[in-house]
């Protein structure tokens, strides 16, 4: 059997974004399980807020259909999720919206059934981004993405961190690397039943 293939992005284009050294973390305990995982950066994909005229009209941006056929190809996603206002940032859920979009020959949802999914967060505050990703949960949950168990909170990612990208704190780095495995061995099992 293929190795599966994973997609990794985080919710968050700041450059010096807690969210995205957490995924590298994540990504790292997934391809020493075995995974092919896709690193992407969403600010390579800049869309425009959804709107069902704009897609009628004109279809998908070139960049949303780029984004779809990522998603497409892939068999689980690992998202790396900050929280803002209590909920998830408005680039991740524009992104779901944007690749959410049918297309001819297309099943609804086409590029989320199916899936697994592995969320991980991080945040200045002490809940580590948690409520933005019970809110996650239920968004990919309703389109058809099988969300695992586990999941990872960092709070005060402000002080998290080594200077060189590991957690300080050696069982929650050892976590954060065991959620991405996890991902890799659900997808496996997945793949294996389809």
């Amino acid at each position: 059997m293929s190795a599966p293939r994973i997609l990794a992005f985080a919710g968050s284009t700041r450059r010096e974004s807690f969210n995205r050294r957490l995924q590298r973390i994540a990504v790292s305990g997934a391809e020493r399980a075995g995974a092919d995982v896709t690193v992407v950066d969403l600010a390579e994909y800049p869309l425009p807020l959804f709107n069902q005229d704009l897609h009628e009209t004109e279809g998908l941006p070139e960049a949303a259909a780029k984004l779809k056929q990522l998603f497409l190809e892939h068999d689980g996603l690992l998202i790396a999720s900050p929280e803002y206002n209590s909920s998830i940032t408005p680039l991740t859920k524009n992104t779901i919206d944007w690749v959410s979009r049918e297309s001819a020959g297309e099943g609804p949802l086409a590029a989320y059934r199916g899936k697994v999914a592995a969320l991980i967060s991080a945040s200045p505050g002490g809940l580590g981004g948690l409520r933005g990703l019970v809110h996650l949960r239920s968004i990919l949950g309703n389109i058809g993405v099988l969300v695992l168990p586990a999941q990872i909170a960092i709070p005060q990612a402000h002080q998290a961190f080594t200077d060189d990208g590991r957690l300080k704190d050696e069982k929650r780095q050892a976590a954060v690397e065991d959620i991405g495995a996890q991902l890799v061995e659900l997808t496996r099992k997945m793949k294996a039943s389809s």
